[in-house]
């Protein structure tokens, strides 16, 4: 027997789930840290700028310090997208999950629970202009707390996504990632989505080369009927 069973959001849920999706997007951090710190632009940036105070100045000790400011402010930097997409959450689907996902036909928010407590989320919602022909369902929200991971929850939470988009006869479930969420990326492939296309949401990701990711999953189902 699984050590977990998922059910659908209930109002009881909210803090902890707003605890687990906050927690997620900020465990990126670090990683975007090291990503932006592997850009030849950040070598150059921190090479140059304190030679160029030593040469001008002659002061290695201004170079130091320079060094220092622009690690932080690349720290800063690295945090800045996760801080802006959870602010955005926050005032707009995440803000009222009931209303968001339970309140209209073909969409849902389901919890992964374990030992009474919820220790994964996913969520799911009809994809906005989806191509001529195409019924598509949105996959958002997948998270599951670090010390439930490796147990399978995160398969489960997207093949109930799945399922439920088999029963309200959507022909495809789509989601974005971005390229640094590897362990989401490693079970979306594993399941079978298929990567469709590649984007930067916004002018700092593409400054710090952070790419969001398209997935599409075709419904078996759908090919058959050639939907």
């Amino acid at each position: 027997m699984a050590p977990y069973h998922i059910r659908q959001y209930q109002e009881r849920d909210y803090e902890r789930v707003l605890d687990l999706f906050v927690r997620g997007m900020k465990e990126h951090i670090p990683d975007t840290f090291c990503h932006i710190m592997k850009l030849p632009r950040t070598f150059l940036l921190l090479l140059g700028a304190p030679l160029a105070l030593v040469l001008v100045f002659g002061s290695w000790l201004l170079a130091i310090v320079c060094i220092f400011f622009l690690l932080l402010f690349l720290w800063l930097l690295a945090g800045q997208p996760w801080r802006d997409y959870v602010a955005e959450c926050l005032h707009t689907d995440m803000a009222d999950i009931t209303k968001s996902y339970l309140s209209g036909h073909g969409s849902c928010f389901w919890v992964a629970e374990s030992g009474g407590q919820v220790v994964g989320t996913v969520a799911a919602r009809p994809a906005e202009n989806p191509p001529v022909g195409r019924k598509q369902l949105q996959l958002f929200r997948l998270s599951v707390s670090p010390q439930h991971r490796g147990q399978g929850i995160a398969k489960a939470l997207v093949r109930t996504v799945l399922q439920f988009a088999r029963d309200q006869g959507y022909s495809d479930v789509v989601l974005e990632t971005s390229i640094l969420q590897r362990s989401a990326i490693a079970v979306y492939e594993a399941i079978g989505f298929q990567r469709t296309g590649q984007f930067f949401f916004g002018i700092i990701t593409r400054l710090v080369a952070l790419s969001v990711i398209n997935f599409t999953y075709t419904l078996p189902s759908a090919q058959e009927h050639g939907l």
